[in-house]
C-alpha cells in the first residue's frame, strides 16, 4: 500500500482511469460483436455504415492510448476484410 501522500494520490487516480479504460474497451467489444452479427446476417449495407461508427472509436482509443496505433490498424483492416468477404 502507499505510503507518502502523493503515491495515494496516484493510486486513486490510477483506479479511476482503470475504470475508465475498462469501459471504453467493454464498448469496444460490443460494437465489434454488433458488427459480427450484422456481418453473419449478411447486413452489408448496416454493416459499411456501422463501420465509420468503429472506425471512429478506435482511432480516438488509439489517440488517447486506450489501444496502441497498430492495433488500432490491424482491427480495422480485418473488420473491413470482413465486409468485403460478404459481396
Amino acid at each position: 500500500m502507499p505510503i507518502t501522500s502523493s503515491a495515494k494520490k496516484a493510486l486513486r487516480n490510477s483506479a479511476r482511469k482503470r475504470i475508465f479504460n475498462m469501459r471504453k474497451k467493454d464498448s469496444l467489444q460490443v460494437a465489434f460483436k454488433k458488427l459480427r452479427k450484422l456481418v453473419a446476417d449478411k447486413d452489408k449495407k448496416g454493416a459499411e455504415k456501422f463501420m465509420s461508427n468503429i472506425q471512429k472509436i478506435l482511432d480516438k482509443s488509439a489517440k488517447t492510448g486506450l489501444l496502441k496505433e497498430n492495433t488500432a490498424s490491424r482491427k480495422k483492416s480485418r473488420l473491413s476484410a470482413m465486409i468485403r468477404k460478404m459481396a
